[in-house]
């Protein structure tokens, strides 16, 4: 279906319905026309059982040996797993996988649990504990990669960088303890990407675990900028296919990824070789998100999938983005995303508050002679967004600090979208269009005209 079904609960106004919007780790309930076009994922079955399926998929993977035929008695073995910003259910597939390791002599001392942070900030103890569980916190060696700590790290390879970069090649150096085991494991989840595409698949490598000059060459303001660097794209697109060649390179042993629905059951196993799994979960996770809309709207109301995805504005930028989706030019988006740890990093924020207006950070980031800085492509992607729609933010941040961010405040998430209707309606002449898209990148819009929907 296109959208949710609408019901007029009790206690709502005429013409409105109520749409429960994921926000942070509770959520909040919003009044939206009942004209709206509630956007949701094509709907897919939950794995009934899915450790067994994760066991069955390690066993028959999608290409390659089984984990069991790779496992040698003696080798060192890393496991590659995401951040907490990541809803990667791995309390679920790594058992399974550690037990193999297990059984085909892997020692526990020999195996390293590396968390993919890339250039996000170290994860604290109560996080690593969601992530990975007390279990197996205690029984194995597990580290935080340090994007910008080259000690910490191994050489590769030497980029020949294309797409037109006149910089020549950029070092590609990559977390030590994965590049020093004999078993590389690379786990993830794959959806859809602002930039990159799909998560998942080589993206566990590049930027996971790589050093910081190369994650700011493959987001630097050419390749964000690159038509192809979009949601969906794989084909062309400069960045995940850069993600992707890295990763290949670094010979991994074997990768497992899922996807997962919108209340973040998982939805497919994937695993084997990188490339061929990824694409299968890749293939899966367009089944899913891939919508079809009949038009753009004039006003989208979309949250960034709640906890732990909206922790800070730098991630639910991509929120920002997936809405621009199906926003018209001149439209408005208005974020609903907590932000209760803030902005994002000291870089982040510094350059988000080094210009007076999204133009003028558009301008200095896509200069020419301006050197990549760290968290510069997230702020290329809201003032990309900004240059054609208008956006407000309702979070827990106060009002001076989202103005600050170059952002509409919203205190309220239904007296400002009545406020925003009311003025379209003003400037439009015409009642306007509203779409919701409350689970956010998990639902990516696509213009389909009434003969192409299925």
């Amino acid at each position: 279906p296109l959208a949710a079904p609408a019901q007029r609960p009790l206690g709502v106004g005429a013409g409105a319905v109520k749409v429960h919007l994921p926000y942070g780790e509770r959520g909040i309930d919003a009044e939206v026309p009942d004209t709206a076009t509630v956007l949701v994922p094509e709907p897919v079955a939950a794995l009934g059982d899915p450790a067994s399926t994760v066991r069955a998929a390690i066993e028959a993977p999608v290409a390659g040996p089984p984990l069991r035929r790779i496992v040698r008695a003696g080798e060192r073995a890393a496991i590659v797993v995401s951040d907490v910003t990541r809803p990667v259910p791995n309390e679920i597939f790594l058992p399974p996988i550690l037990e193999t390791l297990e059984a085909g002599g892997v020692r526990r001392e020999d195996v390293t649990i590396v968390i993919g942070t890339g250039l996000h900030r170290p994860s604290r103890p109560d996080e690593r504990r969601r992530i990975l569980g007390d279990e197996i916190l205690s029984r194995y060696r597990v580290i935080d990669h340090v994007a910008k700590d080259r000690s910490t790290q191994a050489y590769l390879l030497t980029t020949a960088r294309g797409h037109g970069d006149p910089s020549g090649g950029v070092e590609v150096w990559l977390n030590r303890a994965y590049m020093e085991a004999e078993l590389r494991i690379v786990t993830g989840f794959v959806e859809p990407h602002l930039f990159g595409g799909y998560s998942g698949g080589g993206k566990a490598v590049l930027p996971g675990i790589a050093g910081a000059d190369a994650i700011m060459a493959n987001h630097d303001a050419r390749m964000i900028g690159h038509p192809k660097s979009t949601w969906c794209v794989t084909d062309g697109n400069p960045i995940f296919e850069e993600m992707r060649d890295v990763a290949l390179r670094s010979e991994p042993s074997f990768s497992l990824n899922v996807t997962l629905d919108e209340a973040k059951r998982i939805s497919g196993v994937f695993a084997g070789e990188l490339a061929a799994a990824h694409d299968a979960a890749i293939a899966q996770a367009a089944r899913q998100a891939v919508r079809p809309i009949p038009h753009l709207f004039d006003i989208v109301v979309v949250t960034n999938m709640g906890y732990p995805a909206d922790l800070v504005l730098y991630q639910a930028v991509k929120g920002i983005s997936v809405a621009n989706q199906a926003c018209a030019p001149g439209g408005a988006i208005l974020l609903v995303a907590e932000c209760r740890e803030g902005l994002g990093a000291v870089e982040y924020v510094e350059l988000l508050h080094s210009e007076r207006s999204p133009g003028e950070l558009l301008r200095a980031v896509e200069h020419p002679e301006r050197p990549t800085t760290f968290d510069q492509w997230q702020v290329q992607v809201q003032a990309m967004v900004q240059a054609r729609c208008d956006v407000w933010l309702h979070s827990a941040l106060p009002r001076e600090t989202v103005e600050a961010g170059h952002l509409r405040y919203a205190e309220d998430v239904s007296a400002t979208l009545a406020a925003v209707i009311d003025e379209k309606r003003a400037a439009l002449g015409r009642e306007p269009t509203v779409c919701v898209m409350p689970h956010g990148q998990l639902t990516v819009p696509r213009v389909v005209a009434a003969g192409e929907r299925g």
